[in-house]
């Protein structure tokens, strides 16, 4: 079973403007532009598309969708880590942010909420989990497009490659000296089950 990423195309929020709701985050013309590109640029039918529920993905996404529209389409709880509460941050810029993000990071504590319509990350661990489990799942010959986001798919990424690393051992190597590792936009990112196995 294969399941190809794909981060969503370049966002307003990517780009530096105040973002008001994280769900309804819209593409830029650029980000419309990598859509296009990564639809045109499949090499394969997919069993199965993948959408987060956010406006991004759908968005990046839909190209994709139209050039397959034999292909079913799901949408999963797959949507982006939203650490900081939302009521608090909303209608602010990255640079506003920046330094209670750089705190929670630094404090590294995966059970810490930091309030309603946030996510712990050991919670936001789970749940990454629960969507490979259900990759895994899916019949041997399925190949799935799965347009999410990208701390989501770092996460995928980092639970393949260190199943064995604790909640607190991934937090601290997820954000290293600072910088999470990167998945850039329109980026794919493959994964491949053999007999239940990465």
């Amino acid at each position: 079973m294969r399941a190809i990423f794909i981060r969503h195309g370049e966002s307003t929020a990517n780009t530096g403007l105040v973002s008001t709701d994280v769900a309804s985050i819209a593409l830029t013309e650029r980000g419309e532009g990598q859509a296009g590109r990564v639809a045109r640029e499949w090499p394969e039918t997919p069993s199965l598309i993948v959408t987060s529920p956010f406006q991004r993905t759908r968005e990046t996404a839909a190209p994709t969708i139209a050039r397959f529209p034999d292909a079913p389409v799901e949408v999963w709880p797959i949507e982006e880590f939203t650490y900081l509460q939302p009521a608090r941050w909303n209608g602010t810029a990255a640079a506003e942010r920046r330094p209670h993000v750089e705190r929670y990071w630094t404090v590294a504590d995966p059970a810490w909420c930091d309030g309603e319509g946030a996510e712990s990350f050991a919670g936001f661990l789970r749940r990454v989990e629960a969507a490979l489990a259900r990759l895994a799942a899916l019949p041997p010959a399925s190949l799935v497009y799965v347009f999410g986001h990208g701390q989501f798919i770092q996460a995928a990424r980092a639970i393949v490659t260190g199943p064995d690393l604790d909640d607190q051992a991934q937090m601290r190597a997820f954000w290293r000296d600072g910088t999470p590792p990167v998945v850039a936009n329109a980026e794919r990112v493959g994964f491949h089950w053999l007999g239940g196995g990465t």
